[in-house]
């Protein structure tokens, strides 16, 4: 299976989503924000970084990249993309998933590994967990509040679109302790903590139960190319 990891400038995590595509199995297809062809691949990525420097909102210039114009337009036909950090603030500037993402609560960059609950386990990028496992994977952000209006948080938690959910400690203040969300259809997900950072023994942090000790994050690649193959 061929999967897409988009680079805009100032991208940082490309090379890492791509390196855990290959560990799960599939092949990394890089993807170019100023080219429309995605390349008949199968999935999408939208990695980590400051795209744009972050200049006016995180994510806020690269929605209008040419490639998000193919990217929108293939996810809403059912595509599985995940955006992850600054993807995940791509996806809501691109109104793929509601809500917004604003400075952290402390106002500082946050760096740490961090405990997840994993809510839904049905989606194409979360499929290969169990509902409620406790996973450990690396966090790193400045702008990583989850934001939206109540109405907004209530039907994201009664169509059990809350994706993942900090644990332990809310490291940005996000609403609800929301990491992560998914749109209706479950293909589409956004998290702010960095799964490509914990897919390989003895480099990931240790996991929360113990058996995928520094691969926790590497169910959310396995996962896509399993849906992909079902």
């Amino acid at each position: 299976m061929r999967v897409g990891v988009v680079t805009f400038p100032g991208t940082l995590d490309d090379r890492d989503a791509a390196r855990a595509v290959r560990l799960a199995g599939g092949e990394p297809v890089s993807l170019w924000h100023a080219d429309a062809d995605l390349h008949a691949v199968d999935a999408v990525v939208l990695p980590g970084g400051f795209s744009y420097g972050d200049y006016l909102r995180a994510g806020a210039i690269s929605r209008f990249a040419p490639v998000m114009g193919s990217i929108v337009d293939a996810a809403n036909g059912g595509l599985p993309v995940l955006g992850i950090c600054n993807g995940f603030q791509i996806l809501c500037e691109a109104h793929l998933l509601p809500g917004s993402m604003i400075k952290n609560d402390q106002l500082t960059f946050v760096c740490r590994e961090q405990v997840l609950s994993v809510e839904n386990a049905s989606t194409a990028w979360t499929n290969q967990y169990a509902a409620g496992e406790r996973i450990t994977v690396p966090l790193k952000n400045q702008d990583g509040q989850f934001v939206a209006d109540e109405r907004t948080l209530d039907e994201l938690e009664g169509e059990g679109r809350v994706v993942v959910r900090y644990q332990d400690w809310n490291p940005n203040g996000s609403r609800r302790d929301i990491a992560g969300i998914t749109n209706a259809a479950g293909n589409v997900v956004g998290l702010m903590p960095h799964p490509e950072h914990a897919v390989e023994v003895g480099y990931g942090p240790d996991g929360a139960k113990g058996p995928r000790t520094g691969t926790d994050g590497l169910g959310f690649f396995a996962s896509v190319l399993h849906s992909l193959v079902g």
